[in-house]
């Protein structure tokens, strides 16, 4: 994720009114599939533009099928796309259970990858992928729900590979054990701090608003308030409540916390361009 001075712009514009109830602390629940949602278009013509644009059926079966034949292969890349695919059921019925086998074979044979490798990344969203399995389970199937196996995936993507999404999602079973302790918060802490500054937005959001209300944290509303303002520019349009926490926190931030969070901004987005 690249952040651009549209940050400080929307901040300066200030909040715009959403219709969506707000969410619980914690936002969006973690989702099982890491797939796009579709846009539909009412443009007059489209449906017919598509069709024609669409590549013919066999061409689609060619590619699945070169697909297939170089994951069965052991080519990480097309395990990848094909797990992917079978999550979505874009252009194939969908079928978590093949998805999760597809991730599974990723991760027992490249776990050891270096993290400077090429396929170093779809190794480690394979791991997140299955954590994410593990954490709802498959229903009708073997995969059940296993809360434990799923920290030990989101654990060695986030400190083996570093992976951001990883670092989030543990992060986040961390803070919402029931019994946490204080040594759970303080692990949980980390990981999000380590999230937000590779600019993973679900952890800008949910870091920005524990910080803005001294949530369990020592309040510092404007260092809040700037996180919430990163996440909100990259925040998806389904994403509401990122962008309902924000609206609510620059409702309430005084004209200082506002000042100071924009010199904060200024200073995140230089930094970033020096990287």
């Amino acid at each position: 994720m690249r952040t651009s001075r549209r940050a400080i712009v929307a901040f300066v514009l200030g909040a715009t009114a959403l219709a969506t109830p707000a969410l619980a602390f914690d936002g969006a629940p973690v989702n099982t599939k890491d797939a796009a949602i579709p846009v539909v278009t009412t443009l007059p013509g489209a449906a017919g533009a598509a069709r024609k644009s669409a590549p013919p059926v066999a061409t689609q079966e060619a590619s699945l099928s070169a697909l297939q034949y170089a994951a069965e292969g052991g080519h990480p890349i097309a395990q990848w796309k094909l797990g992917r695919m079978y999550a979505s059921g874009e252009g194939v019925a969908q079928d978590d259970v093949r998805a999760f086998d597809y991730f599974t074979r990723i991760a027992n044979a490249h776990a050891e990858d270096s993290p400077s490798a090429p396929q170093a990344q779809v190794v480690a969203n394979a791991f997140v992928a299955l954590g994410r399995y593990y954490l709802a389970g498959i229903p009708n199937s073997k995969i059940k729900a296993d809360p434990d196996r799923a920290r030990e995936m989101f654990s060695y993507a986030a400190s083996y590979f570093g992976n951001a999404d990883a670092q989030y999602d543990l992060a986040r079973l961390y803070l919402k054990t029931p019994d946490a302790s204080r040594e759970d918060f303080r692990y949980g802490a980390r990981w999000l701090g380590l999230a937000a500054q590779k600019g993973q937005h679900e952890a800008q959001a949910l870091l920005g608003q524990m910080l803005f209300n001294g949530d369990r944290l020592p309040r510092q509303a404007a260092r809040g308030l700037m996180w919430l303002t990163l996440a909100r520019d990259s925040a998806g349009t389904d994403e509401t409540w990122i962008k309902e926490n924000y609206n609510r926190a620059f409702a309430k931030a005084s004209d200082d916390d506002r000042a100071m969070c924009l010199q904060m901004l200024e200073q995140w987005v230089q930094g970033r361009r020096e990287q």
